[in-house]
Formats: structure tokens, C-alpha cells, sequence
């Protein structure tokens, strides 16, 4: 959902760069510049789900996504934070930080955390110690604090940390990718990080909003969708061509239906938001189902239509293909498909 929980692993590698990539300086910026003109009032805010105006933080999501998709990818995370921090009583991020949410658990080393120094007077959470390796830490070089999930004995719990110290690392090397590069996901080699517990075990799968959260994801996809679909609706435009127009016609109807899917289920989070009635995680499941697929069409579409041309020579549009291609493979296909099916048919097992 917000945050992978089951990637496959990747391989923790060593390394050296001269600087940051293009990608990654330039998504870090539009990073940088969102939430400066969200701070100052210049652009407009991203509400909490269920404030009564998700869907003005679906299509603000949305235009970052239009942008650029590394760069949302980024904010998004950052406003996930801010909504996991609301949802479990712990105070927002301050004035000029930039947090992620770093909770992939795929096979491997994982985080380890440990209680120390602990305060019996004043239980705030503090007093913790994070060691080991995540992976999948978007923001690596830019998130000032991060969420993070952490293996406490027998439990999984989340923690607030700060990412900006020697002891919170980034692993150069681990993020060789093309698509989605500048969303900047090495792995992040953690060593007796001072930790924050945010909620108790288990609270950050198990609230409401993580589902909510999930939602949002997809609306950032189809931002990128939108943003990809443009070579093939100037194409339209310059000329007269049946197959081209078909190719629009049905980028269009894909593209029509993700955003209304994306409406409704906006509003019926504002009209549920703490899920008495227990639809959130069927509601994400199929939302996020539907919108992969539409990005799936939309792409498959504008590349036959297209041809190479604009993959070849278009590079903003070759970034924008590349990267959504990537990235809406947080949805798992057939594996979240079947997730699906099996919660339809056997509803009582849902978590």
C-alpha cells in the first residue's frame, strides 16, 4: 500500500559517486520546492484523508504526478508521513523537514530495534535505538526524518527517526535504476539511530489510513498516466489518422474512468474515515487495481500509436514512460489480484 511491505530483495552493494545523478538532484529541488510553496501558501495544501477534502489531496498529488513522478513519488511520501503522524498522535513535521516513509520488509537484513535509557516517568515513545539495513528508502539523500519500520523482539513497530545524520547512511550503489531514478531508493545502512515508537505494534498496518495512504499512491500514478498520455494527444492534433484517433479514444476512456474511480473513492473516505463500516482496504485494493491497469493501457497505447519517436527523441516523455512504468509496479499484479479474490470470497479473513 503507502509503503511496500513485500518487495523482492536487493543486494546491498559498495561505492562511490561524484555526485548526485540529474534525476535525483532534480527531483530532490522539486521536493525542496513543493513544500516551501506549501509552507508559504503559494500552492495549494494537501489535506489529511478523511478531512473532508481528499479529494483535493488526490488531485494535488495528481499535479505534482503531471510534473514529474519522481518528484510526487517524494511528496507523497512526505504527506503520507504527515498523515500517519496525525492518525497516531504524534505531533506533525516542522517548519522546512522532509520526511519519508520507509517501511518495505522484504527478505533480508531488516531493522532492529532496541530499548534504551528508558524514562518510567515520562513514556513518550523515546528511548529507542534503530541498527541494520533497510531497503527502499526513497528520499535517501534529501528526507530530513523518516518513519521506518522495525522489528522490536517478536513485533513490528514504526519509528520516527532523523535521516540526515552519519548514522542513518545511504548505500551508494543500491539504486542503479533507469525508471524512477531521481526517486532516490537505496538501501540505508542504519547504527544505533536515536527512534521515536509512533503508536503501538502493528499500528501502521493496522489503522484505517493505511489503506487511505494506498489510494493516494494511485492517484499519483495516474498523474503520470496524464502526463504520458500528451505525446499521443499532440500527435492527434497535427494530423488526420484513424488509428491514431482510436488509440486517443481509448487512452481517453481509460484515463476518464481512473479519474471518477479516484472521485468516489475520495469521497467515501470523507464519508468513513475511521472505516465503521469496514470497506477501506476493499476500496483501496480494487482503486489500486483499476488505475495500474488504466497507467498499463494508457501506456501500451500511447507506445503503438506513437512508435519510438518520442521514446528515442522526447526526452521528458521517455522519463515520464520510463518512470511510470516503474513505479506502478508497487501494485503486484496478479499476486495483488489474487489478494483481491481471496478477500471477496472470503471476506472474514480480512486483516
Amino acid at each position: 500500500m503507502p509503503e511496500d511491505l513485500s518487495c523482492s530483495a536487493a543486494p546491498e552493494a559498495a561505492g562511490t559517486d561524484a555526485g548526485p545523478p540529474t534525476a535525483q538532484r532534480a527531483a530532490a529541488e522539486g521536493f525542496r520546492s513543493v513544500l516551501a510553496s506549501v509552507e508559504a501558501g503559494e500552492r495549494e495544501e494537501f489535506p489529511l484523508p478523511g478531512s473532508g477534502r481528499t479529494g483535493h489531496r488526490f488531485a494535488a498529488l495528481r499535479a505534482v504526478a503531471e510534473v514529474d513522478l519522481c518528484t510526487a513519488r517524494l511528496v507523497e511520501g512526505h504527506v503520507d508521513a504527515a498523515a500517519i503522524l496525525a492518525e497516531l498522535g504524534a505531533p506533525p513535521p516542522g517548519p522546512g523537514e522532509r520526511w519519508g516513509v520507509w517501511a518495505a520488509e522484504p527478505p533480508g537484513e531488516g531493522l532492529t530495534a532496541l530499548r534504551k535509557n528508558v524514562d518510567a516517568d515520562a513514556d513518550d515513545g523515546s528511548g529507542w535505538v534503530i541498527s541494520g539495513l533497510k531497503q527502499y528508502c526513497s528520499g535517501a539523500h534529501s528526507c530530513t526524518h523518516a518513519l521506518v519500520t522495525a522489528r522490536a523482539g517478536d513485533e513490528r513497530r514504526l519509528f520516527a527517526v532523523r535521516a540526515d545524520g552519519d548514522d542513518c547512511r545511504p548505500v551508494e550503489g543500491t539504486w542503479p535504476a533507469v525508471g524512477m531514478a531521481g526517486s532516490d531508493t537505496p538501501d540505508v545502512r542504519f547504527t544505533d539511530v536515536p527512534a521515536r515508537a509512533i503508536g503501538g505494534p502493528e499500528a501502521y498496518v493496522r489503522r484505517p489510513g493505511f489503506w487511505h495512504g494506498g489510494i493516494g499512491v494511485a492517484a499519483c500514478w495516474y498523474g503520470g498516466a496524464v502526463a504520458v498520455s500528451r505525446v499521443l494527444g499532440e500527435a492527434a492534433a497535427r494530423r488526420p489518422e484513424p488509428h491514431t484517433d482510436a488509440h486517443l479514444g481509448a487512452v481517453d476512456i481509460q484515463l476518464q474512468a481512473a479519474e471518477a474511480l479516484l472521485e468516489r473513492a475520495a469521497a467515501e473516505i470523507d464519508a468513513d474515515p475511521f472505516d465503521a463500516h469496514g470497506g477501506a482496504q476493499l476500496r483501496a485494493m480494487r482503486v489500486r487495481a483499476f488505475v495500474e491497469s488504466a497507467c498499463a493501457a494508457v501506456l501500451d497505447h500511447v507506445g503503438r500509436a506513437t512508435g519510438a519517436g518520442p521514446l528515442c527523441h522526447d526526452a521528458r516523455h521517455a522519463r515520464a514512460a520510463a518512470d511510470l512504468a516503474v513505479y506502478i509496479r508497487q501494485h503486484h499484479a496478479e499476486r495483488d489480484l489474487a489478494a483481491l479474490g481471496s478477500l471477496l470470497a472470503r471476506p472474514e479473513g480480512a486483516r
